[in-house]
């Protein structure tokens, strides 16, 4: 999905995220998604659980950029799980 589309509203038909291999810290699955932003790559990742036998998931996005894609991955795992120790399942509310 194109950014204007995000950001005026365009629906995705269609899940377009490459699968990744989740990290698990402290009973959440982490999924660290950084994109390409022009040169350099932008922090954004998922948070899962199962709560009460559903998945709950919290997406976020953050304006750091990195030069590369290992680094941006290392920084929203680390970002995700502090989003988890300073929030743990209030995120999901």
């Amino acid at each position: 999905m194109s950014f204007f589309s995000r950001l005026f509203g365009g629906k995705q038909t269609e899940d377009t995220r490459t699968e990744v291999e989740p990290e698990e810290y402290k009973g959440y699955l982490i999924y660290a998604e950084p994109q390409k932003n022009g040169g350099q790559w932008q922090t954004m990742g998922r948070i899962t659980k199962q709560v009460d036998g559903v998945i709950k998931e919290h997406e976020f996005i953050r304006a750091d950029t990195h030069s590369s894609e290992e680094e941006a991955t290392t920084f929203t795992l680390r970002k995700a799980r502090q989003i988890i120790d300073e929030v743990s399942d209030s995120m999901f509310d």
